[in-house]
């Protein structure tokens, strides 16, 4: 057998070897670059580099078409036959696969499959390290301390199948998370940002950020729990609605296991779930959050279908001027429900037409709290969505448009269809990071929210 190690080569080598009725193979390039810090330090950094394979293997039966998976890491030539036997004898030894379609076919060749893989290095923080010091130097003559992180990595994927499908995709992913402390410790503060590249990140910026909320926390208020009216800010935002996208599989709700379930059957597409003109899409070539334009699916479930790699996607609008406009199908579930086949995609946007930043918004707040970030969250009943978690890093007092001082931390209870129910202003869209969802789930476009009542259900003791 001829030696192969490029991610195109890898990919028509398997193809080749496949004895299955199909084939699909995803060969995924990674690499990434990181620095650390702790104490207004740098403390390590490092450079990684990897590869996955994924061999999806089709089996015609009398009883219908059934398919195996394999996945495999630092795949080398020699490991190639031994994965496509694998999957074959898995989609042997499986049943029908109840997602079964025709494997996509018809796609042009992208142009570029057989380049080299994109690759990430430490290179992507020239600019962003030398202003990471100084941020360093301004938070020491400031009497804090910096501590976080900044990840940036890079996936190039090759697409193939036996219908013919060659697609490549490359996803840059950066994340930085900063937190501020006090010398002892008693306050916290913390601000994240996500991005393709560090060139529009200002680490100076949000120690700056850091700094007034350090401020803002040397006063103390204690609060009791209860319904508060609360400014949600777009990373708190943005982790409430990932979730949500994530329960909003069409199956699961034509199959009333969800809070997107009709009473007496069906679905509840087409019904207002928000009195403000909220839509909530995805697009994957929304600019500055772009996604693959194509299904890459390394398993299938109720809300993804290994069937379906290669299918182009396009625009969604999932909520649309407040109404439920679409669920996350498969080509499978899209004929069982009824419903437009419309797969998920890698970005969330959140658009609610208004133009105020978070912090008009606090100034034109009577009295409120005020949110940094929400983070362990929990599902607690999938019939209404409600999610558990808990406050972090600053929770802030607001009075007369001013912030007088940092309450306690509390645990919610909420669910954020039931939010957008009740939410009485959304601000200015801006990209944030999700802190709870950063290391899953990064492209994301979230206005501030204002809830009325945001339900804090007890006292946490967290900072």
């Amino acid at each position: 057998m001829s030696r192969v190690s490029k991610p195109y080569e890898i990919v028509e080598r398997a193809l080749e070897l496949s004895a299955a009725d199909g084939c699909v193979v995803i060969a995924d390039e990674h690499s990434s670059a990181n620095l650390r810090w702790a104490g207004n330090a740098l403390t390590t950094n490092g450079v990684t580099r990897g590869r996955t394979l994924t061999v999806v293997a089709t089996v015609d039966g009398a009883e219908g078409v059934a398919s195996g998976v394999v996945s495999r890491s630092a795949v080398t030539a020699d490991d190639l036959e031994p994965l496509v036997r694998a999957a074959e004898a898995a989609a042997r030894g499986a049943g029908p696969a109840e997602d079964a379609q025709p494997l996509v076919a018809g796609a042009p060749s992208a142009p570029d499959f057989t380049d080299a893989p994109a690759e990430t290095s430490s290179g992507v923080f020239a600019d962003f390290a030398p202003a990471l010091g100084e941020a360093f130097a301004r938070a020491r003559a400031g009497g804090r301390e910096l501590y976080g992180f900044a990840n940036h990595e890079l996936t190039s994927t090759y697409l193939g199948t036996s219908t013919g499908i060659r697609l490549r995709h490359d996803q840059p992913n950066g994340t930085l998370e900063l937190n501020a402390k006090s010398p002892d410790r008693a306050r916290s503060a913390w601000a994240g940002r996500a991005t393709r590249d560090f060139k529009d990140v200002d680490p100076i910026a949000l120690d700056a950020e850091l700094g007034k909320r350090l401020g803002w926390a040397e006063r103390r208020v204690e609060l009791p729990a209860g319904r508060y009216e609360t400014l949600l800010p777009p990373t708190a935002v943005a982790d409430l609605l990932i979730y949500q996208f994530w329960s909003s599989s069409a199956r699961d709700a034509a199959e009333g296991r969800t809070v997107f379930s009709k009473a007496g059957g069906g679905t509840r597409v087409g019904e207002t779930l928000s009195e403000l003109p909220l839509t909530l899409r995805s697009d994957p070539h929304e600019p500055g959050l772009e996604s693959a334009p194509f299904v890459i699916a390394h398993a299938s479930g109720d809300d993804a279908s290994v069937f379906d790699n290669g299918l182009p996607l396009t625009a969604t609008d999932w909520i649309r001027d407040g109404k439920l406009a679409h669920l996350i199908t498969t080509r499978h579930s899209a004929g069982l429900t009824g419903l437009p086949v419309t797969p998920a995609a890698g970005n969330l946007v959140l658009d609610g037409g208004g133009e105020r930043s978070l912090e008009e918004m606090a100034a034109a707040t009577e009295r409120g709290l005020l949110l940094t970030c929400l983070w362990y969250i929990r599902e607690v009943d999938p019939a209404t969505l409600l999610l558990t978690g808990l406050t972090r890093d600053g929770v802030y007092l607001v009075e007369n448009g001013e912030v007088v001082g940092e309450v306690n931390n509390f645990r919610f209870n909420e669910s954020p269809v039931d939010l957008l129910s009740r939410a009485a202003e959304a601000g200015r869209s801006e990209k944030t990071l999700p802190r709870e969802w950063g290391d899953y789930f990064t492209r994301a476009a979230m206005p501030a929210l204002r809830v009325p009542d945001f339900n804090m259900s007890s006292v946490s003791q967290g900072i």
